[in-house]
């Protein structure tokens, strides 16, 4: 399960549950990055759900950072903004 609450324009509050584990974390991401990768043709928190579900393929909620900005998902897994954008 991933829950995605809107706090500001800019920041998000995600709730990830996995079996027996609950995390939160704070994400940012500008206007300008969030056009970038969907050129506005789903929302922020579609986006940010969908990169979640990107990590998770690949790690553990536990794994994820609990505050960081979008942007940096791609300095982790290069392929991140090319596999987000299909």
């Amino acid at each position: 399960m991933i829950e995605v609450k809107k706090k500001n324009e800019g920041e998000f509050i995600v709730i990830v549950g996995e079996e027996n584990s609950k995390t939160e974390h704070n994400v940012e991401l500008d206007n300008e990055y969030y056009q970038k990768l969907t050129g506005g043709k789903i929302t922020k928190e579609e986006l940010i759900k969908k990169s979640f579900e990107f990590l998770l393929e690949r790690e553990s909620n536990e794994s994820i950072l609990s505050r960081f900005n979008l942007k940096i998902i791609k300095g982790y897994f290069p392929k991140y903004e090319e596999e987000i954008k299909k």
